[in-house]
């Protein structure tokens, strides 16, 4: 991509990002004049857009009033507020809260705070966490070991941790599921294989197992089949060890539900949740653990404290915002708005990609999600893909960049298709929650255009 100016940041891309110098709604203007629609709210962050004016009254008031505290030593009132929200609108699911800056830091809390609960009660010897192939779950050091994302591993597996962190085969039926079985009988054999990964560890050894209740940009908005994670729970209970679900890209609203266990986990409630994306919606860096009664109750008998923290920890800024963005969710009744436009979306999609006439149905090998999170997957190794030629690049990459091209932000990923993460195309979107039905089909059109000139320039 081509640069107006020099920088002197440590980018995280090949090539140099363009500028955005303002931002409303879905719509994001750079400096050299163009204007994008968001299509992936960032990386699935921006829940109500840019600009939101209760939100950023809210931010704008708490700067006349409190900027910063100390979380060692005080409080503050957006804190407390944003803590009993989270509570109340749990349906009993979760007691208490701890906050983070961002989801890594959210997740490297649950790994801490379910060991502490574990020293608490008094199992010390539980030390091992069982994690999915094909998962993300932070780019900490003990992120990345918990998580099992081959290519971001890669430059530090030789200083990751191999032996507190062990992993099982991902939920992925599409991919993984064989032609001879059921899907119960799939999701028995993966319930049979986190039941014999306790055995080989030692059950009483096992502090818990880890999701994401959908897998985010590793496999791109992949979903476990129904019945999956009640019996991933019911393994954990069995062995006394806990549940725990990684929401940081899913939770908070994306999936059409507050938690998205609630309508694509079976219900499923965890014993610790980590959240963050959706929780601030791109208004502030904040994540937060939900703890359930029981290890609320564990801890609470316990040192009574969380013995885990940073300095930023419920910053009173990235709280109000967050509260705001929480209260506009419910305020608008967001959340069956979400539905409505997954469902638009998902027809939009369909008729773009997959239709008779479509120029990419050979090659669509899946469109998957619901509400605000949208994956599309492309499989080349079909026979019409014979004589096509990506020029040493790969296809998400190359329609990442179109889309761009295009005026409209999308996130493509390689590497989702096998669990050594070396093959795969796949692409995502997860427009903000309040689009409206002309924003999400200008989303498909422009998504589905890059397509067909991405394949058209490639030989079909």
């Amino acid at each position: 991509m081509a640069h107006a100016r020099p920088t002197s940041i440590l980018h995280r891309t090949p090539w140099q990002p363009p500028v955005a110098v303002a931002a409303e709604g879905l719509y994001i203007d750079l400096e050299d004049g163009r204007r994008l629609i968001d299509g992936i709210g960032g990386a699935a962050v921006t829940c109500l857009g840019a600009n939101h004016p209760k939100v950023i009254q809210a931010i704008k008031d708490q700067l006349d009033t409190l900027t910063y505290v100390y979380n060692m030593q005080l409080s503050s009132e957006p804190a407390e507020k944003l803590a009993k929200l989270l509570v109340d609108t749990s349906d009993g699911a979760f007691e208490l809260v701890a906050f983070a800056s961002g989801g890594s830091e959210a997740v490297e809390a649950v790994i801490k705070l379910a060991r502490q609960y574990y020293v608490e009660i008094g199992q010390p010897q539980r030390s091992n966490f069982i994690a999915r192939q094909l998962s993300f779950h932070g780019n900490t050091l003990s992120t990345l070991s918990l998580a099992y994302h081959p290519a971001r591993r890669a430059p530090y597996a030789d200083i990751l941790d191999k032996d507190h962190f062990h992993h099982v085969s991902p939920a992925y039926a599409k991919r993984f599921q064989r032609d001879d079985e059921t899907e119960e009988q799939y999701v028995e054999r993966l319930r049979q294989e986190l039941e014999d990964k306790f055995l080989e560890l030692g059950p009483d050894t096992v502090i818990g197992f880890v999701a994401e209740t959908v897998v985010g940009a590793t496999t791109g908005v992949v979903g476990a089949p129904r019945g999956y994670f009640a019996a991933m729970k019911s393994v954990c209970h069995k062995y006394g060890a806990l549940f725990i679900l990684d929401e940081v890209m899913s939770g908070m609203g994306r999936m059409g539900s507050l938690h998205a266990w609630q309508s694509v986990g079976d219900g499923a409630a965890p014993d610790l949740q980590a959240v963050a994306k959706g929780l601030g919606g791109g208004y502030a860096s904040i994540g937060a653990v939900l703890m359930s009664p029981k290890v609320s109750k564990g801890i609470r008998g316990g040192s009574g404290l969380l013995k885990h923290g940073h300095t930023y920890q419920a910053h009173p800024l990235a709280c109000v915002a967050s509260l705001a963005v929480q209260e506009t969710i419910i305020e608008e009744g967001l959340l069956p708005r979400v539905v409505e436009n997954g469902e638009l979306l998902s027809k939009l999609l369909h008729d773009g990609l997959l239709s008779d006439q479509a120029l990419a149905k050979p090659f669509c090998f899946d469109i998957r999600g619901r509400g605000a999170f949208w994956g599309i997957e492309f499989d080349f190794e079909v026979p019409e893909a014979a004589n096509m030629n990506f020029g040493g690049q790969t296809f998400a990459m190359l329609v990442q960049a179109r889309c761009f091209e295009n005026g409209l932000v999308v996130i493509g990923m390689n590497g989702g298709a096998n669990v050594e993460g070396t093959k795969g195309d796949h692409l995502m979107l997860g427009p903000a929650y309040n689009a409206t039905p002309e924003e999400i089909r200008q989303i498909a059109t422009v998504f589905v255009q890059s397509v067909e000139e991405v394949l058209k320039e490639s030989g079909v």
